[in-house]
C-alpha cells in the first residue's frame, strides 16, 4: 500500500467511498484514532460495516441494525480479520469516526485525527493479519503526516472515556507499539 499525501487516498488497498465525510478545518493532521466494529457485533466478514459506512445498511438484516439506522458515521479505513484494508474517505477529509471528544484538552478530534476500524470486538484477540496491515498503515499515515507520533496514537476509549471502550481490552497496545517502533525509518 502507498498513500498519496496529494489525494489522500492510499493505492493497494480497497476503495469503498463514504458519502459520510467534510471538509477538515484548516490546521494539521496529528492523531491517529483505533476503533473496532463489527456487524452484528461479533460477526466477521458479512460486508456490513462497508454498507453502514455507505449508508446502504438494510436495517430489516438483523435486530442491532435498527439502533444504529440513523447513524451516519464513517472511518476513513478498516481492516478486516484477513487483513484487507479498505479506504472510505480521503485522510484529507474529516471521517465521522470520533463523535464527542477530546484529546490534550483539544475537543473534535475529527477535526484533526485520522480513523481506522479493526473489524473485531473489545474482548476477542486481534489476527496477526490486521497487525500487520495496522503496523504497515501507521507507517504510511507517520510519513504523510508527520505530527502522528507514538504519543499522538490513542484508543477511540482514550478520546471519549466513559462513552467509548473500543479498541478494548484484547487490543494489544505493546505489539502494536513495538512493531512500529522496530520499523522506525522504513
Amino acid at each position: 500500500m502507498q498513500l498519496d499525501p496529494a489525494s489522500g487516498w492510499c493505492d493497494g488497498v480497497r476503495h469503498c467511498p463514504s458519502p459520510n465525510f467534510n471538509a477538515r478545518p484548516e490546521g494539521e493532521i496529528s492523531l491517529l484514532v483505533i476503533h473496532n466494529i463489527s456487524l452484528p457485533p461479533a460477526q466477521f466478514s458479512t460486508g456490513k460495516v462497508q454498507e453502514f459506512f455507505q449508508n446502504r445498511l438494510d436495517v430489516t438484516q438483523h435486530p442491532y441494525f435498527a439502533g444504529i439506522a440513523d447513524l451516519r458515521v464513517s472511518a476513513h479505513f478498516l481492516i478486516e480479520r484477513d487483513g484487507v484494508v479498505t479506504q472510505f474517505v480521503s485522510c484529507l477529509d474529516r471521517a465521522w469516526h470520533a463523535g464527542v471528544s477530546c484529546f490534550e484538552g483539544r475537543e473534535t478530534c475529527n477535526d484533526f485525527s485520522i480513523g481506522i476500524e479493526l473489524e473485531g470486538t473489545d474482548d476477542l484477540p486481534f489476527t496477526d493479519a490486521q497487525y500487520a496491515a495496522l503496523v504497515c498503515l501507521t507507517w504510511q499515515l507517520q510519513a504523510a503526516f508527520r505530527a502522528i507520533t507514538l504519543p499522538r496514537i490513542c484508543g477511540h476509549s482514550d478520546i471519549a472515556p466513559g462513552r467509548k471502550t473500543d479498541p478494548g481490552p484484547a487490543f494489544d497496545w505493546a505489539r502494536y507499539r513495538a512493531a512500529l517502533t522496530e520499523g522506525e525509518g522504513q
